[in-house]
């Protein structure tokens, strides 16, 4: 008989080889790892941080949180906000399906199931304790991590803008560990400015 820890373990591994397989790579200390592999990994260790007590399934959301993202590419939209959105809805519901595929295989409920999909299409974002603590995990993820190179493409003031619609989806938890961060210099500067208002 399976454990409950079993289980768990076997969905992460699972979750994991999905994620391996991303052609696309991220260079850490000179090593290349599959780029969402590593994001998925970065979304469980700031929920550990955040929330050491969290849900089970929450922690099953925040590693599946990317997967298998790859399939479904930001080019195959337009390039415009209504594209952008379309592209996102589409991606959470790839996202559900995928992760609700695999937890089904390796023994979880359906309760359970569906809980993981509904936390990963962002359903109740604000009323839902659990869905805003993951949107603060992906936001801290972001800033960590891919703010700085994102921010190498893009003006100021797009910047600027990106950072406040960011800032607004997340909870004074999210935003106390936000300031916390060790930014470059001029991310930084960046940062403040879009939070000052000015």
């Amino acid at each position: 008989m399976t454990s409950d820890t079993d289980r768990f373990r076997s969905a992460l591994d699972r979750f994991d080889a999905e994620n391996a397989r991303d052609p696309n790579v991220e260079i850490v200390d000179n090593v290349s790892h599959p780029k969402e592999l590593i994001y998925s990994h970065r979304m469980s260790d700031w929920l550990a941080r955040l929330e050491p007590n969290a849900s089970e399934a929450l922690k099953l959301a925040a590693r599946a949180q990317h997967i298998r993202r790859w399939e479904i590419p930001r080019s195959n939209y337009p390039m415009d906000r209504p594209g952008y959105h379309r592209w996102r809805t589409e991606l959470g519901k790839f996202h559900a399906q995928t992760a609700g595929k695999i937890l089904a295989e390796v023994g979880y409920d359906e309760t359970t199931i569906r809980r993981v999909q509904s936390l990963l299409r962002k359903e109740r974002l604000k009323a839902d304790p659990d869905a805003q603590l993951l949107e603060d995990v992906i936001c801290l993820v972001f800033l960590e991590n891919y703010f700085a190179p994102f921010s190498e493409r893009h003006d100021e003031a797009k910047l600027i803008g990106i950072l406040r619609r960011t800032w607004a989806k997340m909870s004074p938890r999210g935003h106390d560990a936000a300031l916390k961060l060790d930014l470059p210099a001029e991310k930084r500067r960046i940062v403040e400015k879009a939070l000052s208002g000015n």
